[in-house]
């Protein structure tokens, strides 16, 4: 697939965006749809002026999920080093027999 311009709706505003392939613009309109039900739930349960207001919380909540998640992967890394030296011991171990 060539590039292509493709239109995504975030806070009721058209953004036009480039995309190389079906899964970068799947995965545009599925995030611009999660950014658009978050939205939602905030304009819902809180008091705001404007959509400003909403896009901040919006990008602070994402925010604050991607530190969560880059700091369980820093616990995952050191495991998987290890998990690795050990099946490379088991099989080191087992081509002796």
């Amino acid at each position: 697939m060539k590039e292509q311009l493709i239109s995504v709706i975030i806070a009721d505003r058209p953004y036009r965006l480039s995309v190389a392939s079906e899964e970068e613009e799947q995965t545009l309109r599925k995030a611009s749809q999660v950014i658009n039900k978050n939205l939602q739930e905030y304009a819902d349960n809180y008091a705001f002026r404007d959509k400003q207001d909403l896009l901040a919380m919006v990008i602070l909540q994402f925010g604050v999920e991607l530190l969560k998640m880059e700091k369980a992967y820093q616990y995952q890394e050191p495991l998987k080093e290890k998990l690795l030296n050990i099946d490379k011991l088991i099989n080191d171990y087992l081509e002796k027999d």
